[in-house]
Parts: C-alpha cells; structure tokens; sequence
C-alpha cells in the first residue's frame, strides 16, 4: 500500500501547507511547472518523489526530470506528463500511446483545474490535481492524495488549500 500526494504547477512555490501533507504521504508525484527546483529538492528532502517538467521549467529542470514519466506503483500503471489534455481530447503528443497501450491511471497538469475523470474509452483514470503554486488563474490552490494498494486507486481526497493571492 502506497499514499499518494499527487501535485502540479508549483511555479517556484512551496510552502508549510503543502510540505505538511508531503510528510503525510509514502511518495510524491509532480506533474509538472515546478518553477525553481528548490520546490522538488525540498520534497526530495523528506519523501521518495517522481516528477516531470512542464512547459515553463528550465534547462536544469530538463536534465533532471523527464517530459513522461511512466511507471508501476504496485500493481497500478502510471503515466504522468504535464500537457496530457483530457479524455475525448487527449493533446496529439500522447494520443498514439494511449491508443496502443494505455495506462490505468494517467496524470497531467497544466491546465490549472482539479479533475478526476474516468475515461470508458481507455478504461483508465484520468487526474490533474489542479494547481498547487499561487501563479495562474485559479483561486483556490488544490492537490490530490490517495492510495494505491495493490492494483486498486481508493480513499482520494481533494486538498484545498487557502484561496491564492
């Protein structure tokens, strides 16, 4: 069994809140727009972290993390990138691979909204955990957690965090 705390678009902000719930998970998963990889260094600090980059990261972010990210967490399989679209509108970039071998659980960012969607089509989950950063539109910062015990995805949580400023 394995506590997920799945975020995304950070944009250089990390925060007690969030290294809060970083303390309460077995791993941490970021989906991209990481900003300064002092984000990512600090949550390498206290937990096990898999993580891409997303379209505002750097050349240091490049080298360090991947544009995909795919992976087993027990018996689940794992796809994680930052401009991934959503079921019915998956970006070009991952379409051809979702088509031949989709995953059972396919993480994106970018878009700054919290989903939780089902695709029929592919038989996987689709998440975005929204944005946990302070820059964008959103107003309310939001991040997932959930386990994964063997090849089940149970007890997901939406975080919200306080409106951003």
């Amino acid at each position: 069994m394995k506590k997920i705390l799945l975020l995304s678009d950070t944009h250089s902000h990390i925060d007690d809140t969030i290294l809060k719930y970083v303390m309460q998970a077995d791993e941490v998963w970021h989906a991209g727009d990481i900003g300064d990889l002092a984000v990512t260094d600090a949550i390498k600090k206290l937990k096990p972290l898999r993580c891409v980059y997303g379209n505002i990261d750097d050349a240091k972010a490049r080298l360090e993390f991947s544009l995909h990210n795919r992976f087993m967490c027990e018996g689940v399989d794992v796809w994680i990138t930052h401009i991934g679209g959503y079921p019915g509108k998956y970006n070009p970039n991952v379409k051809a691979e979702m088509e031949s071998n989709p995953p059972k659980l396919f993480v994106c960012g970018h878009s700054h909204i919290l989903k939780v969607i089902f695709d029929k089509k592919y038989n996987l989950l689709h998440m975005n955990p929204g944005a946990a950063g302070k820059s964008g539109f959103h107003q309310v910062r939001t991040m997932l957690r959930f386990v994964i015990e063997g090849d089940k995805i149970k007890d997901m949580e939406i975080i919200e965090m306080e409106k951003r400023v």
